[in-house]
């Protein structure tokens, strides 16, 4: 069985890739914005084939990164800790997430004194928010985010700029089992020996996998939704009872981001 869960995307409608702002963007690699589309959308007809409720962020024509709707804020309890991007190509975004929660009944929505993009470097747990650092989010606002959350913030830091966010290197596979999978090399040592104590029982995933962006996943606590070009995690997660459910995202790939940079998780 599984939860039934409540999501945000934007269509990538302005998709494109005319800046460099992370190791995986080329603005010389032109997208094809109609199959970009198609992509993004046969992604939302599964989450809602499964029960799954998408709500919809409006695209901005000048924001072509907001598409990465995960980036926008991080959800817990009802309560939005809006995000304030690294880099000004992206920084119009923070406004227009906190728009939308205003607008959809979120009472309690706070724009941020510090660096963070949302749940691309916060990942919830039952019992901690795991909290990236080292490339994007500012190491001020993991305190800011424990203020107001009220839950304990676990700081990780990333050391190999492809893993830029802590969503391209580690998922959250169960909340309440505290079950994850990630890819070691992509932290410090001192953090992979915290994740170590933490999850000594984690999926640990080779570089070939990690590289085909398949930690940047969503799990619903049943079907784990990841690039299909991570092959060797498919058979681990079968063997943990989870369901691999493959998908292309090859053409949002070429901006950095895969399944879970589109997906915005909204925790009541």
């Amino acid at each position: 069985m599984y939860a039934t869960r409540r999501y945000l995307m934007c269509p990538p409608s302005h998709f494109r890739v005319t800046y460099s702002i992370n190791p995986w963007m080329d603005p010389g690699k032109p997208v094809d914005l109609p199959l970009a589309l198609a992509q993004w959308e046969a992604l939302r007809d599964r989450y809602r084939a499964l029960g799954h409720t998408v709500e919809l962020l409006d695209p901005v024509p000048e924001l072509p990164d907001m598409v990465y709707a995960a980036n926008g804020a991080t959800v817990v309890g009802g309560r939005v800790l809006g995000a304030r991007f690294a880099h000004p190509e992206r920084a119009g975004e923070a406004a227009a997430h906190r728009d939308w929660y205003r607008a959809h009944g979120f009472g309690d929505v706070t724009e941020p004194a510090h660096i963070n993009e949302g749940e691309g470097d916060f990942a919830v747990t039952a019992s901690w928010l795991l909290a990236g650092r080292g490339f994007r989010s500012s190491p001020l606002s993991h305190g800011e985010a424990q203020e107001f959350f009220g839950r304990p913030v676990i700081g990780l830091d990333l050391v190999d700029p492809r893993y830029y966010h802590l969503d391209t290197a580690l998922c959250v596979l169960d909340p309440e089992a505290e079950d994850v999978m990630y890819h070691p090399a992509a932290f410090s040592p001192g953090s992979r020996a915290v994740l170590a104590r933490l999850f000594p029982d984690a999926l640990l995933a080779e570089e070939s996998d990690a590289l085909a962006l398949g930690l940047n996943a969503v799990s619903d606590g049943r079907h784990v939704f990841l690039p299909e070009a991570a092959t060797g995690l498919f058979a681990p997660l079968r063997d943990r009872g989870y369901e691999p459910v493959p998908v292309d995202l090859t053409e949002l790939l070429k901006g950095g981001g895969s399944v879970k940079c589109v997906t915005a998780e909204l925790r009541s």
